[in-house]
């Protein structure tokens, strides 16, 4: 009977220490979202990446964060789409746009815009010699159809072309790629993954009334305060996180002194300590 005892005593330590477990990330997730009141934090996010100068070497590391957010997006149970695609000359990519659909997805992903920075040995340079390269990540709230975000139609101007792949191969043979031009902002949005370009427009004017709300939103905020630091900041040689890969491992955050050793966790996606750490901080 003593061992039976035993063994009950083991099974319902387990389950106790589960059950604790599950509670405590519980209780952490819902403390994060008390820091998510802001009114635009509960909804989808627009991702945009552009590599910085640096040719091969800086859309490599584009890439390399682009596919950093995809496995984060995946890991919480988030969905993505591709919305828009610039692919490097020769590797990598120059710009992705991606609508990131979740709760809270604009709250939390809002900690990544600003400049990346890489430092390593590169696999470009025959020479092995090590170089830095940087990336700018932005995060827009997505706006939905019913949110008053006036857009004139002779404020627009539309272009079309031929929808491109890497390589130059040719995605179909009609002119179904999309560039709008927002004259009075100058603010331009293209999109050419999807086949059709009745689809491609509706995606650019998704990107486009995110944009100009955003502008709107930042417009109002001037009038109480300088424009936020963090989107003032979205310059070469101010980054917000440092990834370095030679001649040590270590990814740090200047905003909030955040860093790993692990940097292979974080480019499969870790990210939670830094973006749990920029949400504390702003309290």
């Amino acid at each position: 009977m003593g061992q039976l005892a035993s063994e009950d005593d083991q099974t319902f330590q387990a389950e106790l220490e589960s059950n604790l477990s599950s509670f405590r990330k519980e209780l952490e997730e819902f403390e994060l979202q008390t820091l998510l009141s802001s009114e635009d934090d509960s909804k989808n996010a627009i991702l945009t990446i552009h590599s910085g100068a640096g040719g091969t070497e800086a859309c490599d590391w584009a890439a390399m964060l682009l596919r950093m957010y995809l496995r984060w997006i995946e890991g919480r149970g988030f969905s993505y789409q591709m919305m828009d695609l610039q692919p490097g000359e020769e590797a990598g990519v120059k710009s992705a746009i991606v609508e990131v659909r979740g709760e809270y997805a604009y709250g939390y992903m809002k900690a990544e815009s600003g400049v990346h920075r890489l430092v390593r040995i590169s696999p470009f340079d025959a020479n092995k010699r090590r170089h830095t390269s940087f990336a700018s990540v932005f995060i827009y709230p997505e706006i939905e159809d019913n949110i008053e975000v006036e857009i004139k139609e002779e404020d627009l101007r539309i272009d079309t072309y031929r929808a491109s792949g890497a390589g130059g191969q040719h995605v179909n043979k009609v002119s179904s790629a999309v560039r709008i031009t927002h004259i009075p902002t100058n603010i331009v949005v293209q999109c050419q993954n999807e086949r059709s370009q009745h689809k491609n427009r509706e995606m650019a004017m998704k990107i486009l009334r995110s944009k100009l709300y955003q502008q709107k939103k930042e417009e109002e905020e001037k009038k109480l305060e300088k424009i936020e630091s963090q989107k003032k900041k979205i310059e070469w040689g101010s980054q917000i996180r440092s990834y370095v890969f030679h001649p040590y491992n270590l990814v740090k955050d200047h905003r909030t002194g955040v860093e790993t050793s692990n940097t292979q966790a974080v480019m499969d996606g870790d990210l939670d300590r830094f973006i749990n750490a920029f949400l504390a901080k702003r309290l």
